[in-house]
């Protein structure tokens, strides 16, 4: 069966008009004024400048624009659409949003980093205001009127007396390809009428009701299912199985898929698909070669391994009797994903297609010729959102695993879909990381020198082009294995703390740990600001000053001081009962990007160690924000996140492989943990809009430790934070 589907070659002048009027301070909207600047444009944009790149007009004054980003539950179809919308004096609900697709929308990376909103979102702006003095300019000349009087609403251009034009006859079945200049004419913000509302995600109600929506409830006609039996450890390898008597044991196999190390089954039916990998995991055998370091002390363990070190930031310190030290540490963490991965592939008549929920569709088709052996422009993916995608996690690999049966099995859709413990046990983890601080504080209380030391693992192993961060090539009869170490520069994000200290030291060291490791939210800055956020707090109780006083005390940033006093505020009428504590967290995420302040109120029963969060506020400062309810909602989340991190999650593995396998063994938030949470956006529409979706995770962790701290009297430094750690 061919499957068939739309793509477009943006990169190319197909013949279509290009536009190339000279642009004139005098043109705009009739009812609405426009801001014209020279901009620096975003990345995203100056890699794909053409306008049709980003946007092409539909029939009844509809329009689809083209983002390169996937949805990850941050909303960004509706924040797109939102800016969208603006620019082209549309409503919402005229703006249809096509998410990544390779050959079809503008290749932008990775989903990560809180950048869809800088990046993407604002391509389309800038795209889409290009267009709009275009689309007048166009109009104009047809009506032979001057742009100023002229009028774009709902996809229609009017002017007083004179027969409307829809968008698509003012381009006569052509589409805009000029490239977006850096002159481009902004509405004013004055003017705004979608951009900072919350306009309601239209992708929610099919979520509650349990419809078709992600990846794993994706079916096609005369689909099989697969299943790949994984091995015993990292490092074994596929000795023999009986593939006679698992055809014997098990009916409905179609075909066993063997390459080196790699075992795949396909089956017409999805429960035999799951009886055949039983059957497999329980009668193949492995050669079993490096152990894990089981029984040992992870942090110390992690400090002898091999390591290469980085002076990250040069300041004179000098220890001495009066220094304050203090070692952090955080365990490896899933993502724990709620739906664990899946992929479809179909290979037919030469050409590959994938459906997958990678977080970068184009890095992932980039990886895969060395894979499958066919050259790239024969192979297409396209983007479904998946269920809980926080980072790397098994995406990518189930797409491997279904490419190779699809090759295996050609004509047919490919279904692959990943077992709780194939999640747990096979996704890359977020690395487990040591951060070792000390401080000496002046005469007045004030920090004067500061140290940071931190350990880590890589923070990135995303396929980026390269087979062998794919987990599933690793055990072919050719494997590929990891020719770079990864991205390093995730370790130390955020290790240098966001405050005024005259000398400021910071050294990482970068080791290649025992369990499979790559990008989780926040990556680095979750742990590096859990052990700042800690020791502000210790050392502001060494200086006999409130917690967030000692803060403000360290803070030249007005836009910090406001975000902190805002907490203030919010928190301000909070009464404590006994054996309860209110802690603080601050951050700006990267330094450079979204500022956050979070306070959670917990109770610590001391008998029994047990901690509940009872409420958590926030407040959040991400510049322009285009939906506050978009930026509410991934705040919100990103706390009660770090709160399951910070009480809960630790991946514990033996001698041979990882054992937290299930939720028993890896434990996360369910609901009756989930506290009341109440978020503060600061809004500044003059601000450049900002990220949010990975802000809130690493001061969330540090205001509830400082919290146990205050309602408990322990200060714990070892995440989790487990009863019987606090247990009397």
């Amino acid at each position: 069966m061919k499957s068939t589907y739309t793509r477009r070659n943006f990169l190319k002048d197909t013949g279509a008009l290009t536009v190339a009027f000279t642009m004139y301070s005098g043109c705009g909207l009739a009812a609405e004024q426009t801001e014209s600047t020279m901009v620096d444009l975003p990345r995203s944009l100056t890699r794909h400048p053409n306008v049709n790149a980003w946007l092409e007009i539909l029939e009844g004054g509809r329009v689809r624009i083209y983002t390169g980003k996937v949805e990850l539950g941050q909303g960004i179809r509706t924040a797109v659409a939102q800016v969208a919308a603006e620019e082209l004096s549309t409503h919402p609900s005229q703006i249809e949003v096509h998410l990544a697709e390779t050959g079809v929308t503008p290749d932008e990376g990775y989903t990560a980093g809180s950048g869809s909103i800088i990046n993407s979102a604002m391509s389309v702006r800038y795209a889409a205001a290009h267009a709009r003095t275009l689309l007048l300019e166009l109009a104009a000349k047809k009506l032979e009127v001057d742009t100023n009087e002229l009028t774009l609403k709902d996809g229609t251009v009017t002017a007083p007396n004179i027969q409307p034009l829809t968008l698509k006859e003012i381009l006569n079945g052509e589409q805009l390809t000029e490239k977006v200049s850096t002159s481009v004419k902004l509405k004013s913000k004055k003017n705004y009428k979608w951009v900072g509302t919350a306009v309601p995600r239209s992708d929610i109600s099919s979520m509650v009701r349990g419809e078709a929506y992600y990846i794993q409830d994706l079916r096609f006609p005369g689909m099989v299912h697969g299943r790949v039996l994984r091995p015993s450890s990292y490092q074994a390898r596929l000795l023999r199985y009986d593939e006679e008597r698992l055809k014997q044991q098990v009916s409905g196999v179609i075909k066993v898929v063997r390459n080196g190390g790699f075992l795949g089954v396909l089956t017409e039916d999805e429960f035999q698909a799951e009886r055949a990998q039983r059957f497999l995991r329980g009668n193949a055998q492995w050669s079993e070669e490096r152990k894990l370091p089981a029984g040992q002390a992870l942090p110390d363990y992690l400090k002898t391994l091999p390591e290469n070190s980085q002076q990250v930031q040069q300041g004179d310190f000098t220890a001495s009797e009066n220094t304050i030290k203090a070692q952090y540490f955080k365990p490896y963490v899933m993502h724990a994903s709620i739906g664990p991965s899946c992929a479809i592939a179909v290979y037919d008549e030469g050409q590959l297609d994938i459906w997958s929920n990678s977080q970068g569709i184009y890095p992932l088709r980039a990886a895969l010729p060395e894979v499958v052996g066919l050259p790239i422009e024969k192979i297409h993916i396209t983007s479904v959102p998946g269920s809980g995608c926080y980072g790397h996690n098994g995406a990518d690999d189930a797409a491997t695993d279904a490419a190779l049966l699809a090759l295996a099995y050609p004509g047919r859709h490919v279904r692959v879909q990943w077992s709780r413990e194939d999640e747990h046990g096979w996704e890359p983890l977020g690395t487990a990381m040591v951060v070792e601080l000390q401080a000496n504080l002046d005469e007045q209380g004030k920090i004067n020198e500061w140290y940071t030391e931190v350990w880590s693992d890589s923070h990135s192993t995303r396929p980026g082009g390269d087979p062998g961060n794919l987990m599933p090539t690793h055990y072919l009869k050719e494997p590929h294995l990891r020719t770079s170490y990864g991205y390093s520069g995730g370790g130390y994000r955020n290790a240098d703390p966001y405050y005024t200290i005259p000398e400021l030291k910071i050294d990482a060291h970068f080791f290649e740990g025992p369990l499979r490791v790559s990008s989780l939210r926040s990556l680095g800055a979750y742990a590096n600001i859990f052990a700042i956020e800690s020791f502000m707090d210790e050392l502001a109780e060494r200086a006999r000053v409130e917690p967030l006083e000692f803060r403000l005390m360290h803070t030249k940033d007005s836009r910090a001081v406001a975000t902190i006093e805002k907490l203030q505020e919010m928190v301000g009428n909070v009464k404590l009962g006994e054996q309860e504590g209110l802690g603080y967290g601050f951050s700006r995420y990267k330094n450079s990007a979204s500022y956050c302040a979070v306070a959670a109120k917990v109770q610590v029963d001391v008998s029994t160690g047990e901690v509940k969060i009872q409420r958590m506020w926030g407040v959040v400062d991400a510049g322009e924000a285009i939906n506050p309810d978009g930026l509410k909602n991934q705040t919100e989340g990103g706390m009660i996140q770090s709160a399951s991190w910070t009480l809960r999650e630790e991946v514990r593995f033996n001698d041979q492989h990882i054992i937290s396998l299930n939720w028993d063994s890896y434990p996360i938030f369910r609901f009756q943990d989930v506290p009341e949470v109440e978020v503060s956006v600061i809004n500044r529409p003059s601000e450049p809009a900002l990220g949010g979706g990975e802000a809130a995770q690493a001061p969330t962790s540090a205001a509830i430790a400082n919290a146990v701290y205050r309602a408990s009297g322990q200060r714990v430094r070892h995440l989790p934070i487990t009863a019987d750690k606090l247990k009397g």
